[in-house]
C-alpha cells in the first residue's frame, strides 16, 4: 500500500469521527458521504480503482466499490458505513471520537462495523495489482442499519463483484454461514367509533386486535412445531408482538388499532408465504367482526441465507479461525450478496453484544488476528495459483 495511506489508527479515528447515522426516522437520518470520501481517498492512494455509486432516490447516500487487480472471480471484503442513532448522554466516552481505554477502542461504529473497513485496508497494505491473480474488492455500503438501500441497489444493478465475500459484522472472529431472515409487519384494523356506554354503536378495533393477537400466538406456536433448524440457538422461527396502539379516549369505542410484529425466518421459509399465512388469520378475525383490515411490511424483508457448509469460503474461514461455522439470528447483507452470485460468510472482530449499545467498543487485541485472518483469505482467494473450484454463479433475476 502506498505510503500516502494513513496509519490504521488514523483511519479508525477518521471513520469514527464521521457521523453517518441511518434511520427510518427522517429527522435522525444522515448521509454517509464523509465516510465514503475518506475511504475513497485512502483506497485510491493504495492503488485501488475506486467507484462511488450514489443510491437512487436516496440523496446523500452512496456505495463504494474499490478493486485491486483484475479478472474473474476474486474476493470481496464488505462493511457498511452507517451506524444506528445514539444517545450521547448515555455514553461515558465521546461516541464520535475514538478513545482507547483499558485495551478497548470506544466509539460509535467500532464494533458494528466501521472498524472492519479500516482493518481491511490495512490487511491489503503493501499489495499491488501485480501481486494478485484474482481481484480483491473492498465494498462499503449504505443504510444497512435501516433500509439496506445500499445492498438492494447492488442487486438492482446486477453487477457481479466477486466469487466469494466476507462481511465484517461483529461475530467475535467466529465464521457465520447462515442467518435468519427478518420481517417487520404492520397489522391495521379499522372499525367504527361510538359512545362507550353502548357497544352496539360501534365496532371495536381494539377488541378485534385482541383476537388477532391470540391467533398470532397460536400461529407462532404452530410455526415452532412445524419448522426447525438445529444449527440455530433458537431453532425455530420467532414472532414477537412488539408495538400496539389503538383508540384515543377511554369513553370512545376504539375505531382503529395497529400492531407491529417482528418475525425471524429460518432458511427455507418464504417471506411471501409467511405474510400470506398471517393475512389469512387477520382476515378471518376482521370478517367475523365487521372490521376493515390490512397487513403491510414495515420495511423490505431481509431474506434468510445459508451458504453451503462445503463452500470454499466457509472451509477457509473455519481453517483460519479454528472455529466451525455458526448460525445467528440477526440479519446481514449476505442474502443480497447471494443473489449476486457470491458465496458469503459473516466474520468480523467485534462482538454483537456491543452493537447498538452506549459505550460501544472493540477489543484492541482483536485487531492483529483480524489483519492476519484477512491476509490469509487474500492469499487463498486472490494469490494462490489454483482458483477455488466453484464457478462464479450468475446473479439472480
Amino acid at each position: 500500500m502506498s505510503s500516502q495511506a494513513p496509519s490504521l489508527s488514523a483511519m479508525l479515528a477518521g471513520l469514527i469521527a464521521a457521523p453517518s447515522v441511518s434511520s427510518v426516522t427522517p429527522e435522525l437520518d444522515q448521509g454517509n458521504g464523509r465516510v465514503i470520501e475518506l475511504l475513497a481517498d485512502w483506497l485510491a492512494a493504495a492503488g485501488f480503482r475506486v467507484e462511488v455509486a450514489p443510491i437512487p432516490d436516496h440523496p446523500g447516500k452512496a456505495n463504494l466499490i474499490a478493486t485491486l487487480g483484475s479478472g474473474p472471480g476474486g474476493l470481496v471484503f464488505s462493511g457498511h458505513t452507517d451506524t444506528v442513532p445514539f444517545d450521547p448522554e448515555r455514553w461515558t466516552h465521546d461516541p464520535l471520537r475514538l478513545t482507547e481505554d483499558g485495551g478497548r477502542l470506544y466509539g460509535l461504529g467500532t464494533s458494528d462495523m466501521k472498524s472492519f473497513l479500516a482493518i481491511a485496508i490495512e490487511a491489503a497494505r503493501g499489495l499491488g495489482a501485480g501481486d494478485l491473480k484474482r481481484p480483491l474488492v473492498i465494498l462499503a455500503t449504505a443504510d444497512e442499519e435501516s433500509s439496506m438501500s445500499g445492498a438492494r441497489a447492488l442487486v438492482a444493478a446486477g453487477r457481479p463483484l466477486g466469487r466469494y465475500a466476507v462481511i465484517g459484522e461483529p461475530t467475535g472472529l467466529r465464521p457465520v454461514r447462515l442467518h435468519k431472515g427478518v420481517m417487520g409487519e404492520a397489522i391495521r384494523l379499522t372499525g367504527r367509533t361510538g359512545h362507550a356506554s353502548d357497544p352496539s354503536l360501534g365496532r371495536n378495533a381494539l377488541d378485534g386486535m385482541h383476537e388477532v393477537m391470540t391467533e398470532i400466538i397460536r400461529w407462532r406456536e404452530g410455526l415452532a412445531v412445524r419448522h426447525r433448524h438445529p444449527a440455530f440457538p433458537v431453532p425455530f422461527p420467532t414472532v414477537n408482538l412488539g408495538h400496539i396502539h389503538g383508540g384515543d379516549n377511554p369513553n370512545r369505542i376504539c375505531g382503529q388499532c395497529e400492531l407491529h410484529i417482528d418475525l425471524r425466518v429460518l432458511p427455507g421459509l418464504g417471506v411471501e408465504d409467511l405474510r400470506g399465512e398471517l393475512s389469512e388469520r387477520v382476515a378471518a378475525v376482521a370478517e367475523r367482526r365487521g372490521l376493515a383490515w390490512e397487513v403491510q411490511p414495515l420495511f423490505g424483508a431481509i431474506p434468510p441465507v445459508e451458504t453451503p457448509a462445503d463452500s470454499e469460503i466457509v472451509r477457509a474461514g473455519e481453517a483460519l479461525t479454528g472455529h466451525p461455522a455458526e448460525a445467528v439470528s440477526f440479519g446481514t447483507e449476505a442474502p443480497f450478496f447471494d443473489r449476486l452470485g457470491m458465496q458469503t460468510i459473516v466474520l468480523g472482530p467485534g462482538d454483537i453484544a456491543q452493537a447498538h449499545q452506549p459505550d460501544e467498543f472493540l477489543e484492541a487485541a482483536r485487531i492483529p488476528p483480524t489483519i492476519e485472518l484477512l491476509r490469509g483469505l487474500i492469499r487463498r482467494f486472490c494469490q494462490d495459483d489454483h482458483a477455488p473450484s466453484v464457478p462464479l454463479r450468475a446473479p439472480a433475476d
